[in-house]
């Protein structure tokens, strides 16, 4: 069992703490600890009327971080010290921007206002603007749907910033490796982290030299399809034989280059579907949007 200083028995006792002292159902909270660990606390506050949140210390911005994503209606609830005793206090997340967490110790975050349902294939106009050409969310939604990611899978992301993004949010046990080759894009993905609160996604410029040995071997990619995606296949494979693999691509000679580059990697193609989105604009035309090519693939069976 992973080592906490949150033990089950610590956790009791400040569950029975905020318990005693305030009017609240035990069984609609969502506990996060994230102690030494890269947790998503503001995407959890989003999506939670109440998050029990223990934290140790070291997060001196951690209040103004959650006013900076509009969150300063939130109210917290704690009290003076390390302990689960004392007297209970509570103050709304705009009043305490300018105070950090110097020991540790739990709090109760309450959000009237959280989207309890969460939105796959969200709307473009919330990622950063920048250097990405964003790929429409009733494509991002297939997309997703084919990754069937779970809370704590580890996932590699070559050149899809936005897909990156709603991968972070939905494996937040999990870890997100973003891969950008363009300075440009790697200063769009910092932006969209910090935008969203990500602490579980870390960007790298490159899969040239091999898949990084400090960051935790993804279980999946997700790769944009380009000249370099037998290069990258055979880097990622190195460190997970086992790995699976979605790809994108809108260029048809890429397309038909997958089955040779699946042969030499001994892959063989699951599915592939042509998505076609079209939308009806204000003038009532229809306006077609980019149809990608989705391709599914897995290790061969021997």
């Amino acid at each position: 069992m992973e080592k906490t200083m949150f033990t089950n028995e610590v956790i009791l006792s400040w569950l029975r703490y905020f318990s005693a002292n305030m009017d609240i159902s035990l069984a609609k909270l969502k506990m996060l600890d994230i102690t030494g660990k890269n947790k998503n606390l503001i995407p959890t506050v989003m999506h939670n009327e109440a998050v029990l949140v223990f934290t140790d210390a070291g997060h001196p911005d951690i209040f103004y971080d959650m006013w900076n994503a509009e969150l300063g209606d939130c109210t917290i609830w704690y009290n003076e010290g390390s302990d689960p005793e004392g007297d209970i206090k509570h103050d709304r997340v705009a009043d305490m921007i300018d105070r950090g967490i110097n020991a540790s110790a739990a709090m109760l975050i309450i959000n009237p206002d959280a989207a309890t349902n969460y939105p796959i294939g969200m709307e473009n106009s919330r990622f950063s603007c920048g250097s990405v050409q964003y790929v429409c969310r009733e494509v991002r939604a297939v997309i997703m749907s084919k990754l069937n990611l779970s809370d704590r899978d580890n996932i590699c992301i070559v050149s899809g910033e936005s897909i990156a993004v709603e991968t972070a949010l939905i494996a937040d046990e999990g870890s997100v490796t973003a891969v950008e080759y363009d300075p440009r894009d790697q200063e769009t993905m910092m932006e969209n982290a910090a935008k969203f609160g990500l602490k579980n996604v870390n960007i790298i410029d490159s899969l040239e030299g091999g898949y990084p040995s400090n960051l935790p071997v993804p279980d999946m990619a997700f790769i944009v399809a380009s000249k370099r995606t037998n290069h990258e296949i055979q880097n990622l494979l190195a460190v997970n034989p086992e790995m699976d693999f979605v790809f994108y691509t809108l260029d048809f000679e890429l397309l038909m280059d997958m089955p040779e580059i699946f042969k030499n990697n001994e892959l063989e193609r699951t599915e592939i579907i042509n998505v076609g989105v079209s939308r009806v604009n204000s003038k009532n035309l229809v306006d077609p949007f980019p149809a990608p090519w989705i391709i599914s693939a897995k290790r061969m069976e021997k």
